[in-house]
Formats: C-alpha cells, structure tokens, sequence
C-alpha cells in the first residue's frame, strides 16, 4: 500500500469517525508523519508531503497545492490565508492582479526582489467557500515547520484573517496593522491583503507606510547582525 492510499484510507476512517462510528478505542487516525515533530527537517521534503496531503476537504476541490515560493533562506516571510483562486488555476504564487499587486508592494517599496523573500498561505489549498478553523487547523503543523526551516527573521501577515489565525487574538485590526508583536521568538507586522487593497484602493497609503516600517525593520536587523556591539 503507498503512503497516498495510506493517507486517503486514514482521511475515509477520520470522516467515518466525526459522523458518529466507533471502529476501535484507541486508534490514532492521523499518520504520523504530519504531526510537526515527526516532519520531515527538509523544506523539499516537506513541500512532497504537502502536495500528497488529503486530510482535509479542501483536497477534494483543490487544482493545485500551493506549498510555499522564494528564497528558502529568506529574511522575510509573508503569509496570507490561502490562495487566491488565480494562484488554485496557475499553480503559482503572486497570480493575477492580487498577486502582481503584491509583488509591486515588495518590489517597489522594500527594494527586494520578490524571489529573495518567502511566500506561502495558512492553508495550501483554496477553500470552495468560506475559509474555516478546521481547515487552518489542518494545516497548521505544515506551517510551523516552513517556520521553523526556512528561519525568517520577520513575518509579514497579509490580511485581518491572517493575523487573527496565527495569533489567535480578537484585537482590533486597524489598532495592531502595521505595528510589530512577536510570534514563536520571531518579529511580525501585519497589514493589508492584496485582495482587500484592490477592493478599498483608499487604503494603498496605510499599506505603503505598512511596508516602509517593514523594511526599516529589516535594515535594522541587518544592521545588527554586522554591528553586534553598537
């Protein structure tokens, strides 16, 4: 039996289990390979066990895994909440006018190419409708390890959704965009996605200066790391 059918069997008796079926006491439905200390500690490893994922429903509706895009050694990480339906057609990152927004955002603004940072999304399938914590949950373990492996030194949430997610706060978007708190010892800025730019244009300006605290943030810790004692 390959490690496909495995995973499709485990998902069936998962399914089989929340409708109400008690098969046997104390069986443990979730390989063990996707629980995060048990991942694989190799970013293309990593991205294979990804794309053969059926855990959730969201496999069922998917055209593509977008598992993550960039510089595996980047130091900036930026995260959405899932992509975009573009991004689910082509199979790529930084698709249609969300993306190319984005990309001019890092491009225009933070002076970095958009290879040289790291883009990935809470879940790496698009959601057929409304995006829920059961999905997140699903693939939360899949993003903790890209954390942990790809080591940025920032972390850019792209959207209230995202921010809320991964911190698992109610605070007031608009109070915290912008402004940096920490994330597993590691700094984060949320701001504005794309898609919600694209949809309320008045707000480009508060992106714009989003980005210029992000990239004074990055500098500085450039900064540092050549100049330890100043």
């Amino acid at each position: 039996m390959t490690k496909l059918v495995k995973q499709k069997l485990l998902y069936n008796l998962h399914l089989l289990k929340s409708m109400g079926y008690d098969y046997h006491k104390s069986l443990d439905l979730l390989p063990p390979d996707i629980k995060n200390m048990r991942l694989p500690d190799n970013i293309f490893a990593l991205k294979s066990n990804v794309e053969n994922c059926y855990l959730c429903e969201l496999s069922k509706t998917r055209k593509n895994v977008l598992f993550g895009m960039g510089n595996v050694k980047a130091d900036v990480m930026f995260i959405s909440d899932e992509p975009s339906n573009s991004e689910d057609d082509l199979g790529f990152f930084y698709a249609g006018k969300s993306g190319e927004l984005l990309a001019k955002m890092i491009e225009n603004v933070l002076n970095i190419k958009k290879e040289d940072v790291y883009i990935t999304t809470l879940v790496k399938c698009k959601s057929s409708n409304t995006l829920n914590r059961t999905h997140v949950e699903s693939c939360s373990e899949y993003l903790v390890k890209q954390i942990e492996l790809i080591k940025p030194k920032l972390i850019v949430t792209l959207g209230e959704n995202t921010y809320s997610y991964l911190i698992n706060e109610k605070d007031n978007f608009s109070q915290v965009r912008g402004k940096e708190s920490i994330y597993r010892n590691i700094k984060l800025v949320p701001t504005f996605s794309a898609n919600y730019l694209l949809r309320n244009p008045s707000s480009k300006k508060d992106a714009y200066y989003d980005m210029l605290r992000i990239k004074n943030i990055l500098e500085l810790s450039n900064w540092n790391i050549y100049y330890p004692y100043y």
